[in-house]
């Protein structure tokens, strides 16, 4: 079996930081509440018993197993419980406010903002002004709680991902903890059901399974060809992953090869006409492609994710294709999502819509056709359209098909990260 020289790898102080329940805890601070003895959820719109939990306070989830995906009707009516409609602007305020704070520790190259509410810095070197890494992320612990009274966890490892692992697995029970190297084979390998080891999802989970693999360990011991066979560089990762091994460095994606661009979104009402939900398709489509060019990329492959409501017993299917040319254009995205939705779609009522764009290159890998002469004005028109709204915000500049009952662009262009301000 191939083993893995931890000699040889560089170990970091890296501390990865968790603000707990973040939107939860701020609305309950905002209400003179402790985040942490509270009974709050945050939801989209409190007049619509179907709304989505967008976050739940430590209580509402241990005690009431409410958690974000959780819908409005499913909580228990008890006088203890409180529903808040999200404040984002607010929220984002108080995450820069967080980031200022850690910038007390550490130089901003040293900080990753991972999201909203979560964070790496790394602090080698400053053991001689603020002690060891432990001590370290004791006084961010203190700090945050005593100015802005929200709780946080925090994990430390030698790498990006050994920090984040160490959060997840360990840190948001005991509140402070650290993973080494030496830690893993006890620590990690022991990790099941696989879908709890960061960066393995439900379907990699499957096809793990049924290839005999439960554990972490196991991953860890299987042949490093046969998973580079089945999973392409996915099944380098897995394995050195499973290994505790991550050379990424402050502010790239952990994941390097997962890199891809997709939006989900939960309808506000059930959608039962087939030309409604191409109309959300399609603006769907927009974001995703947008957001492919910002970032100078383009993919080869595309994902039609369609969930039916709950009135329909639920399901739904999950399809993807892969086209000849990667793209960034959004009626080529478009295009391939029709073809798999009237392949697939069963006339039911729809609820739930998904688009992602993978297969990842550089957009400069983008050829144009010889049967499709305009196909270069397309792309170029898709950097205008984005320039547009840049310069003029989201809503300066929407397709026909926003502007109808079905659309869902002009709405959620008022919102900030997607919900009310």
């Amino acid at each position: 079996m191939m083993t893995v020289d931890y000699r040889m790898l560089p170990r970091h102080k890296i501390l990865c930081i968790d603000m707990k329940s973040f939107y939860a805890s701020c609305s309950a601070v905002m209400e003179g509440l402790d985040p942490l003895e509270s009974y709050i959820a945050i939801v989209g719109d409190k007049e619509r018993k179907g709304s989505v939990v967008l976050a739940a306070s430590p209580k509402m989830k241990k005690e009431f197993g409410i958690k974000t995906g959780s819908r409005m009707f499913e909580v228990p009516n008890d006088p203890r419980i409180q529903f808040i409609e999200p404040k984002m602007a607010t929220y984002l305020r108080i995450s820069t406010e967080i980031t200022r704070l850690f910038h007390r520790y550490v130089p901003k190259e040293a900080i990753h903002t991972y999201s909203v509410d979560e964070s790496f810095l790394k602090v080698d070197g400053t053991d001689h002004i603020w002690g060891d890494a432990h001590t370290i992320a004791r006084k961010i612990k203190d700090e945050i709680e005593r100015e802005f009274q929200l709780p946080c966890a925090i994990g430390i490892g030698p790498n990006m991902l050994l920090a984040k692992l160490c959060l997840d697995l360990e840190a948001k029970k005991k509140g402070i903890s650290e993973w080494t190297y030496e830690d893993v084979p006890e620590k990690l390998w022991t990790v099941s059901p696989l879908s709890e080891m960061w960066g393995i999802g439900r379907r990699m989970e499957r096809n793990l399974n049924r290839m005999g693999i439960f554990t972490v360990g196991q991953i860890a011991r299987y042949d490093l060809e046969k998973l580079e066979a089945k999973f392409g560089v996915m099944g380098n990762q897995l394995y050195y992953h499973a290994w505790g091994v991550d050379l990424s460095d402050i502010g790239a994606p952990i994941m390097e090869g997962q890199i891809s661009f997709g939006k989900s979104q939960i309808l506000l009402r059930d959608y039962k006409e087939e030309e409604e939900v191409k109309h959300v398709i399609l603006e769907i489509c927009e974001e995703v492609a947008r957001r492919a060019r910002v970032h100078g990329k383009a993919g080869r492959t595309i994902s039609l994710g369609i969930g039916y409501s709950q009135e329909e017993f639920g399901g739904g299917f999950h399809r993807a294709r892969t086209m000849e040319q990667p793209t960034n254009i959004t009626m080529d995205l478009y295009k391939t999502c029709l073809e798999l939705f009237h392949e697939n779609y069963s006339h039911k009522t729809v609820r739930q819509i998904s688009v992602t764009l993978s297969n990842i290159v550089e957009d400069r890998e983008m050829q144009l056709s010889l049967f499709e002469l305009n196909r270069g004005q397309k792309r170029e028109l898709g950097f205008v359209m984005d320039s547009i709204r840049r310069r003029f915000g989201s809503g300066s500049l929407l397709r026909a098909v926003s502007y109808t009952e079905a659309g869902t662009a002009l709405y959620r262009a008022k919102l900030v990260g997607g919900h009310k301000s």
